[in-house]
């Protein structure tokens, strides 16, 4: 099979790229090690997110705590839709933080997650257990600093 060839701007011949590539230049798709270095940042968000907040429990109290540890609970969420989704665009990823936080924040006026954390430490720590309507703006706030950062870290420099 014959390579089909083009002309460039400086008249050169050369022979086009493959369907494939070009399929993966126009979705901009990153390589796989690109990917796998956007897995490792985002790990590694997520662990300096879980030790935040439990630096802001250890060293703060009330209401800070709280909102505080509401949006963090965003930003984790954020940082684990990267780590399973490392081509997702920041706007994506948290938004769909913000869907599953307010989806958790939601479920609670239901009884469920009360019920089972009763029973359950990590259930407690997911899913909460009584609604609170200021965690709502709260996670926006989160999602928002997410947003930001991982904006801000895939812009090219």
């Amino acid at each position: 099979m014959r390579a089909r060839a083009f002309r460039d701007r400086t008249s050169r011949v050369r022979a086009s790229p493959d369907r494939a590539s070009r399929v993966r230049a126009f979705r901009g798709r990153a390589s796989p090690v690109r990917a796998s270095r956007v897995r490792a940042v985002a790990a590694a968000g997520a662990v300096a997110t879980v030790a935040a907040g439990l630096a802001v429990r250890a060293g703060t109290d009330g209401a800070f705590a709280k909102y505080a540890g509401s949006a963090l609970y965003t930003v984790l969420l954020c940082a684990l839709a990267v780590l399973c989704a490392p081509r997702a665009r920041p706007v994506v990823a948290a938004s769909a933080a913000l869907a599953l936080s307010w989806t958790v924040e939601f479920a609670q006026l239901t009884g469920v997650p009360a019920e089972l954390s009763a029973h359950s430490t990590a259930a407690r720590l997911v899913l909460g257990s009584t609604f609170n309507a200021p965690d709502l703006f709260w996670y926006a706030v989160g999602a928002a600093a997410a947003w930001s950062v991982h904006a801000g870290a895939r812009r090219p420099r």
